[in-house]
């Protein structure tokens, strides 16, 4: 009786978990299918199909969800990274866009709202400088990096307009169209102009400078595929300052189609402590990882062609003593 039990109740419990299950593939496919229509248009420039599509793929993949992106098949792999190039290339051309628009404006800085999801930098702005205060406390930073910054910056303008009044804020992009286009915003506010600049660098030839920040940004396309970003994060675990903060933004659940998803330990292995990571629900489309350079650096094992330069540098030393004379 017992086991017959035990039978029915595991039954049972294999058709509460298929739902679930069939939801999973269900939103997958309808992923797919949007994935398959976004790159059949003519052009990702913003227009009534495109936004049109982009705000349906949005929308399916904003709510909860038990997908596990990094657990897709090779096909659906290819898939989806695909699709966040395509993200990644539609969001270019709409930011290039509004930022165009908002340079006509006598004061761009007044019509910032114009942006379709400018609610949402407002958001994930007060977020990210909400768990950086929690987490690295201390004076608030003098110096700020934003790398991958885009022709529109709204993060470092609203960060440095609404919760860093003080700090001074380096823009990296590889784009010197895109910081062109960023310069023309700020240029009728000179108090926060004048805390802006705009360099044109891949961050991966910038050594001495990154030293010199309290935190650095690392906006959530810079290095789309994982081993590009996981060398970006050890170029900036080798660089900046210990005891400076680091800000990478993630992806979690089926957001994980639109922007990549960066492993913690990715973080922990580029030589940072990782203090916080958070995924949040709703408007917010990115997760935060807050992540530390330690204080004290750790001392790396010497390569074997070191400890053999010693070795013979050493032997030689002791045959020199050995012929003084005595």
């Amino acid at each position: 009786m017992e086991k017959e039990e035990e039978e029915v109740r595991h039954h049972h419990e294999e058709e509460m978990e298929m739902p679930e299950e069939e939801e999973e593939v269900m939103l997958v496919r309808k992923i797919a299918g949007l994935a398959g229509a976004i790159a059949k248009l003519p052009s990702l420039s913003p227009s009534p199909e495109v936004n049109a599509l982009f705000t349906e793929l949005v929308m399916a993949c904003i709510p909860r969800s038990s997908v596990d992106v990094e657990a897709l098949g090779p096909e659906l792999q290819e898939m989806r990274a695909r699709l966040i190039r395509l993200c990644a290339d539609a969001e270019g051309l709409l930011e290039a866009h509004y930022s165009d628009l908002l340079a006509g404006f006598d004061n761009p800085l007044e019509h910032l709202g114009l942006f379709p999801y400018f609610n949402n930098y407002l958001l994930l702005s007060e977020l990210e400088h909400g768990l950086l205060s929690r987490h690295v406390p201390g004076p608030p930073p003098a110096r700020v990096a934003f790398v991958g910054s885009g022709p529109l910056p709204l993060s470092s303008l609203v960060l440095a307009a609404r919760h860093l009044p003080a700090a001074s804020f380096d823009n990296y992009d590889i784009s010197g169209d895109a910081n062109d286009r960023a310069r023309r915003l700020v240029r009728a506010d000179a108090a926060l102009g004048s805390r802006m600049a705009f360099r044109t660098s891949d961050v991966a030839h910038v050594t001495r400078d990154m030293a010199s920040y309290d935190v650095v940004f690392l906006a959530a396309l810079v290095g789309m595929a994982a081993e590009d970003k996981a060398r970006v994060v050890e170029h900036l675990g080798r660089h900046m300052a210990p005891g400076a903060a680091l800000v990478v933004r993630s992806a979690h659940g089926a957001r994980g189609f639109l922007y990549p998803v960066v492993d913690p330990d990715e973080i922990r292995r580029g030589g940072f402590d990782v203090l916080a990571v958070h995924h949040p629900e709703g408007e917010v489309i990115n997760s935060v990882i807050i992540a530390r350079k330690p204080l004290a650096a750790v001392l790396s094992r010497p390569c074997l062609c070191c400890e053999m330069e010693a070795r013979a540098h050493q032997k030689m030393e002791e045959v020199a003593l050995e012929q003084l004379p005595s």
